[in-house]
């Protein structure tokens, strides 16, 4: 039987993590080459994918580990517009949310900004999976009441699909990510005004969250992707009680710790009493060396409330845990580049949580500083979250 090249780089990114992991307890500091990591495409890519050499970012130890005090989050550089009545709309712009919240957080984005640009009514979406009758309403997930509320006077939001809606009436189109407005003149306004409804689908054409120059004044893309998801109660009760745990097992680290996105389908100064949260949703034999450096780990399964594993463990649900857990966490380090990393990096930089490292190979000789691990998207400051907030 042949080896499954998956295997061999699964083998090498986890190998490569615990030696970072390992370096960590030894030393405060070390080199960091910027390594190959596979997206969630499969394509292999730089971390923060940039040209320019990593900048020096300076962090105070005191000799407990590379924890950085929290800067409280940044201003909001952005607004809603005027609170006049948003014009008369016709027309629906329909769309689902798929792959995880990762995805999410840009779909809404896009659907909003087209929305906006075509004074159409946007339907609330459904929520999809990757199995076939993988299938959830919204608000089983998020909060349905806080999203209406956000794009109150932006667009006209329907929480149901109009039955009216068919194929004769409605246009399917796919949208790249950040989509622009004259994207949206040209592609997509000739189809609405055809059909008199789009049904849209984003797709990835780059996984990079750099800000760029076109949206430098986007109120209406940062609003819809910073302001409106929230959990719902029941969701966001057990993140909550999963963060509190980890802060309570950690607090011989003053109740910090550690998140880090290692999952074995693709793939640091720290006290070793620091608590370390894995998005693996069940624990492996595989990272029993890892239990060994740090014997505090643990999967959601290990830290999830009795009573909501039943409901909980189970895909997408997984998924929006793991994505809000890595927000919170002290520090995250993510284990491949990809839409995951992109967007957790955007909510933590919106919070002020920006101890984001990220791993590199590890040379035998190590003398530069753990500051050189930053991500980029920190250290150079060029996520687009640097758009909405300053």
């Amino acid at each position: 039987m042949g080896i499954d090249p998956r295997q061999i780089v699964a083998g090498v990114l986890t190998v490569t993590m615990f030696l970072m992991l390992g370096n960590m307890i030894k030393r405060d500091h070390f080199d960091a080459p910027i390594s190959h990591h596979v997206n969630h495409a499969g394509s292999t890519q730089h971390f923060d994918d940039n040209n320019d050499s990593e900048q020096s970012f300076a962090l105070s130890n005191g000799g407990d580990g590379p924890w950085k005090e929290e800067s409280g989050g940044l201003k909001r550089c952005w607004s809603k517009p005027d609170s006049e009545e948003v014009e008369e709309s016709k027309g629906f712009v329909t769309f689902s949310l798929t792959n995880g919240p990762e995805y999410h957080v840009s779909q809404i984005a896009d659907a909003v900004v087209v929305a906006r640009y075509l004074k159409a009514n946007l339907v609330v979406p459904d929520i999809r999976g990757s199995e076939p009758g993988d299938w959830r309403n919204f608000g089983d997930i998020y909060d349905i009441e806080k999203f209406v509320n956000s794009l109150d006077g932006v667009v006209k939001v329907v929480k149901t699909q109009p039955s009216e809606l068919s194929s004769k009436n409605l246009a399917v189109l796919r949208v790249p990510n950040r989509v622009t407005e004259d994207y949206i003149a040209e592609n997509i306004e000739p189809a609405f005004r055809s059909k008199g409804n789009v049904r849209i689908a984003t797709y990835f054409p780059s996984v990079n969250m750099k800000k760029s120059k076109i949206e430098q004044d986007n109120s209406i893309g940062c609003l819809a992707t910073y302001g409106t998801l929230e959990l719902q109660p029941d969701v966001q009760e057990v993140v909550d009680s999963m963060v509190d745990r980890l802060k309570t097992l950690s607090r011989k680290s003053d109740g910090q710790f550690v998140a880090v996105d290692l999952r074995l389908d693709i793939k640091l100064g720290f006290d070793k009493d620091t608590a370390i949260y894995l998005t693996q949703s069940r624990w492996d034999s595989s990272l029993d060396a890892l239990k060994d450096l740090f014997p505090k780990s643990y999967t959601k399964e290990g830290i999830m409330p009795m009573d909501k594993k039943s409901k909980f463990l189970e895909s997408e649900y997984e998924k929006v845990i793991d994505f809000y857990i890595c927000a919170q966490s002290d520090v995250f380090v993510p284990a491949i580049s990809g839409l995951f990393y992109a967007n957790v990096a955007g909510k933590r930089i919106a919070t002020g949580k920006t101890q984001i490292l990220v791993p590199a190979n590890i040379p035998p000789a190590s003398s530069a500083s753990v500051a050189n691990y930053v991500s980029r998207y920190v250290s150079k400051k060029n996520h687009m979250a640097y758009s909405c907030f300053c």
